[in-house]
C-alpha cells in the first residue's frame, strides 16, 4: 500500500475536524504551527505578534472548518488565512503610531524585543531576508523555506504563476546581491 500524502493526511484531519474531533485539530495544529510561524514571524519581525497570528489562523480554521472545499489544498487555505490576519496587521501598524523615538531613549531595555532566528536559516541569510520587500519576501519563503510548489505559493499569494516565479527569482537576485563579500 501506497504511504499517504501530506494532501491525503490533511484531508483525513479535515474530515474528523470537521465532525468536531479535537483530536484531529490538535493533530493539524502540530503539523502547521511551526511553519506558519516560521513565515508570518518573518513577516511581522515580532514573536509575541506572531504567536497571535498564528493563533487566530487556527481559530479561524475551526470556525470556518465547514467551509473547507476539499478541492483545494487545506496548506492553502492555512496559509491564506495566515498571511492574510499578517498583511492586516501590517497595515494597522502602519496606520497607528503607538510611541514617539523620544520615547524609547533612557528605556532601550525596556522595548527590546528578542528575536526568534529559525534554525534552518544562517543568521546572515535571515537579516538579508528581512531586508526584502514584502512581496519578495513572501514569495520566497513560501517557495524556498517552506518548500511549497510554485503553483501552491500562486494560490497562497492570490497571483498568476509567472509573478510568482518572477518575484522568487528577484528574491534570489536581491539575496545574492546582499550576501556577496565585500
Amino acid at each position: 500500500m501506497d504511504k499517504p500524502t501530506e494532501k491525503d493526511i490533511d484531508f483525513t484531519l479535515m474530515r474528523a475536524i470537521q465532525k468536531g474531533d479535537m483530536v484531529a485539530f490538535n493533530a493539524m495544529v502540530d503539523r502547521y504551527k511551526d511553519r506558519l510561524m516560521n513565515v508570518i514571524g518573518r513577516m511581522l519581525s515580532s514573536p509575541e505578534e506572531a504567536e497571535d497570528i498564528v493563533q487566530e489562523t487556527f481559530v479561524r480554521v475551526y470556525q470556518h472548518r465547514q467551509s473547507f472545499n476539499f478541492q483545494h489544498c487545506f496548506s492553502t487555505w492555512i496559509y491564506t488565512i495566515g498571511l492574510n490576519l499578517a498583511r492586516n496587521e501590517l497595515r494597522k501598524r502602519r496606520r497607528f503610531k503607538f510611541f514617539e523615538i523620544s520615547e524609547l531613549q533612557g528605556n532601550e531595555k525596556e522595548f527590546a524585543v528578542e528575536a526568534k532566528v529559525p534554525s534552518r536559516l544562517p543568521e546572515m541569510l535571515n537579516e538579508a531576508v528581512d531586508t526584502l520587500p514584502s512581496k519578495y519576501r513572501e514569495a520566497f519563503l513560501l517557495r524556498d523555506i517552506e518548500e511549497m510548489p510554485y503553483e501552491e505559493v500562486a494560490k497562497v499569494l492570490d497571483v498568476p504563476l509567472g509573478t510568482v516565479k518572477s518575484r522568487v527569482n528577484r528574491a534570489r537576485l536581491m539575496l545574492r546581491e546582499k550576501l556577496q563579500p565585500r
